[in-house]
């Protein structure tokens, strides 16, 4: 690992140095403080956003050994911030990018870069596959492909490397120009043209022109000819005209021509020319063990570049037969014995171990973090070094017990701490299973797939219902930052985690958007909110029904009611007001009554409840005051909306004059977000636009979609014309059928309104319709005209919004209810994209 003086970091990055930097050597950069590993050679960029500052972290982080920080021109050191050294920049962002820049120069190495829409990291990741046996290859990790994503990956570079593999996204004009000069590459892949990311582009050839600016100083360029698109634009256009280009596709023309591809249930062999300027062509073939298109076409980017950098043709096609699949995602499953397995089983690096173990840390629902890893392969760093750093690593993250399997990590058991266990193959680890099980905590699972800890996931995940409702964090984070995009500075938010998070698992939901600083989560009722204080959330938790509930069971957990009428109020604060001592008031949030007319203060009694307030000051104190839209999702009703702005504030007004202070005011939920920024005052209610479903249609393209409701085939029946299907025989087949049974029905969910062919599931990627009556266990679906189904195959019910919108419009209903009718018996699954 290379080591940078701080002069040398300033002049590349143009920073005017504040403090004394000498002695100090950086060998690790840092851009979010939750992922501190090794302090004291690593540079933190406190990076400005819309909604956050990476200068409210250096006090933290100066307490934790880091003494090198990069900063704006306005930031002023902090008084304990003797012995440390600050950089001064304009644009830390850019300062970033122009350390990655100096840091590749030191690399005389070739370097891969890949762009396109689709299939950017599945190619990186299967050239790693393919190349690491003959060269020590240094790739992004996961889908590090971003402003921020590229720098960091150009940071792992490091002196051992011999060939390196970079993604590069953008999503608008002028950011390509940015990426290009850090990962510069010799050879370039563009996978396809589409219309991901499409909204900031003005057309497909504009969108196609900026990715292509990857290529500007490579010397080679790798592409599909059949893309028509793409090779108009790169024959046409300097420079890439004159650069060497190696297609591949069905054409004679085509470096590479597709002869025909023959694909079965296990696969798919792909017969092709090989067209050299010095021979004949000749015909060969490969398999891979994947008969899906996208796979297919990554595939041929892969052997394409395998012939272009001199692999023999042989060497190439044995290895494209071992390729494995890459998952995109970490994923948080319910284990037995009261844990949780965050399954990450299918690769093994040093890259992905730091994203999983980041991962990891951000879990709360147990005290003990446990991880299982194998040993790395192929990673061809001397074994000392490479496992005296793995072991830093989990004692930087705090992790309680290591399993190690397989030789090297036996042979460098001395490297960990006494909480570690060494087991020479994964047989060994799983009888230790058997004879002392993992209880009550978190474990990650990672390892190569040759270890095959396939079988440790199996035996350490909970066995139940095979439905399942996946939610994507990423996503959900996403749609917290689009939402956050639109308050003004300072405006805080609340995220709705009633319901079961509207279906999604309350612990979960609560725990990511704890990591990602929500400033208050809400809840229905007080047992939820007692369970996520048990399970470690310690954000300020607002209980917005505490029917039954005393103030003396909400302190004791540190919840915070919901004020709703003078009856309730004074039953809350009984135990209190008879006696009971407490260190300090309770906060409550009182709720008026604008013209919802469901839960509220009536303005005939706000005084009452001020008064009480005002006499048991040292008691209770008002922390906020808010209310409820009607309908702030429907134009036709804005000005009855705009009345009950009208009576809030006036209600606020009052409230702020008798009290003596201003309380917290909030009362827009996700629909007034969008539509009334004039009522953002102090904080916002964040409920269903958070899970990917817009009240506002013109917000729907920006969200992304966070549930996914998927089954399986389980049994597929022939039957003649005129047999029925289900009960009642309310479906009787007009020609001989083929027909489906998914294991989900109304129990989990699933209505029976959604039956009788008036709702459709996707398999394949083709629609089915659900036929005859909705079971209680079970559905049926028509598969008469999807001849390649096969029982186990995937069942989609929803995976977008408009999906969900369309069995809530089958079911006469709203997605609220869709959402949150999910059955606690489908089993959740969550993971990080």
């Amino acid at each position: 690992m290379l080591t940078y003086s701080i002069a040398e970091i300033a002049e590349a990055t143009g920073a005017v140095v504040a403090g004394n930097g000498d002695g100090l050597f950086i060998s690790n950069i840092l851009i979010d403080s939750r992922q501190l590993t090794f302090g004291a050679q690593t540079l933190f960029f406190a990076i400005k956003t819309d909604r956050n500052d990476g200068h409210r972290y250096i006090p933290q982080l100066l307490a934790e050994g880091v003494k090198a920080f990069v900063v704006s021109n306005l930031y002023q050191e902090p008084e304990n911030a003797r012995g440390c050294v600050f950089l001064k920049v304009a644009d830390q962002v850019a300062a970033l990018q122009q350390l990655a820049r100096y840091h590749r120069r030191k690399f005389q190495i070739p370097v891969v870069g890949i762009t396109g829409s689709n299939g950017k990291t599945i190619v990186k990741e299967w050239l790693v596959q393919l190349l690491s046996p003959f060269q020590r290859v240094a790739s992004s990790p996961k889908s590090y492909n971003s402003q921020l994503g590229v720098p960091l990956s150009i940071w792992t570079l490091n002196p051992v490397n011999t060939l390196a593999v970079f993604e590069a996204g953008i999503s608008m004009p002028g950011e390509m120009e940015k990426l290009e000069p850090m990962i510069l590459p010799d050879i370039g892949i563009i996978t396809n043209i589409g219309n991901a990311h499409a909204a900031n582009f003005s057309s497909i050839d504009e969108k196609l022109s900026e990715k292509l600016k990857l290529f500007a100083n490579c010397h080679t360029i790798i592409y599909c000819l059949d893309h028509h698109t793409i090779h108009q634009l790169i024959t046409t256009t300097e420079p890439y005209r004159s650069k060497k280009l190696v297609t591949w596709g069905t054409g004679e023309e085509c470096n590479l021509k597709v002869e025909h591809i023959v694909k079965t249930p296990h696969g798919a062999t792909i017969s092709y020319k090989l067209r050299d300027a010095s021979a004949e062509p000749v015909s060969r073939r490969f398999s891979i063990p994947f008969s899906d298109n996208a796979s297919v076409e990554n595939s041929l980017h892969c052997i394409t570049l395998m012939h272009v950098m001199g692999y023999a043709a042989d060497a190439a096609e044995r290895a494209m037969q071992q390729l494995t699949s890459v998952e995109m995602r970490l994923e948080l499953r319910e284990g037995i014995n009261n844990c949780s397995l965050i399954n990450d089983s299918y690769s093994n690096d040093i890259n992905s171990l730091v994203v999983a173990l980041d991962f990891l840390n951000q879990q709360k629902q147990h005290n003990i973090r446990s991880v299982i890893m194998s040993d790395i392969q192929q990673s061809n760093r001397p074994e000392e070094e490479l496992y005296t750093e793995i072991s830093k690593l989990l004692k930087a993250r705090e992790i309680n017990f290591f399993f190690g399997i397989g030789e090297a990590l036996c042979r460098n058991r001395r490297l960990f701490g006494q909480q570690a266990e060494f087991f020479s193959n994964t047989e060994e680890f799983l009888h230790r299973l058997t004879r002392q099980p993992l209880v009550s905590q978190t474990i990650l699972i990672k390892g190569a797939r040759t270890f095959g800890f396939e079988r440790i996931t199996a035996r350490l995940q909970q066995k139940n219902h095979e439905t399942v409702l996946e939610t994507n964090l990423t996503a959900l984070i996403h749609n917290l930052n689009f939402y956050r995009s639109k308050l003004k500075p300072d405006v805080k938010t609340v995220a709705m985690v009633k319901a079961f998070s509207y279906g999604s698992g309350s612990f979960e939901i609560a725990n990511v958007l704890q990591y990602h600083h929500i400033d208050y989560l809400a809840v229905a009722y007080a047992d939820e909110g007692f369970e996520l204080r048990k399970a470690g959330i310690r954000t300020p938790v607002m209980v917005m029904n505490p029917e039954n509930t005393t103030a003396l069971s909400l302190m004791a957990y540190q919840l915070e009611p919901e004020v709703y009428s003078f009856t309730q109020f004074k039953k809350l604060m009984q135990p209190l007001c008879e006696g009971a001592t407490t260190s300090h008031p309770l906060p409550v949030h009182l709720k008026i009554e604008t013209g919802m007319n469901r839960l509220g203060v009536d303005e005939a009694e706000l005084d009452q409840v001020l008064d009480f307030v005002i006499a048991k000051s040292h008691l209770v104190r008002v922390a906020s005051v808010f209310s409820h839209l009607a309908a702030a999702d429907d134009p036709a009703l804005d000005p009855f909306t705009q009345s009950q702005i009208s009576r809030f504030e006036k209600a606020v007004t009052h409230i702020t004059h008798r009290l003596g202070y201003t309380p917290i005011r909030h009362l827009l939920n996700s629909a007034g977000i969008s539509r009334f920024p004039e009522a953002q005052y102090d904080m916002v209610r964040l409920g269903i636009g958070l899970y990917g479903i817009a009240p506002d249609p013109v917000d729907q393209p920006l969200l992304q979609n966070v549930n996914t409701l998927r089954s399986h085939l389980s049994q597929i029946k022939n039957i003649a014309q005129g047999e029925s299907v289900g009960y009642n025989r309310r479906f009787v087949a007009s020609r001989p059928s083929r027909i489906g049974v998914v294991p989900v029905g109304y129990a989990d969910g699933i209505t029976r309104s959604l039956g009788n062919g008036r709702f459709s599931v996707r398999i394949n990627g083709t629609m089915a319709p659900l036929v005859g009556n909705v079971c209680m266990d079970m559905c049926m679906v028509d598969l008469t005209d999807l001849t390649e189904a096969r029982e186990n195959d995937p069942v989609v019910f929803f995976d977008e919004a408009d999906s969900i919108k369309k069995m809530a419009e089958v079911m006469d209903t709203i997605p609220y209810e869709v959402l949150t009718g999910i059955s606690r018996r489908v089993k959740r699954v969550y993971f990080d994209a």
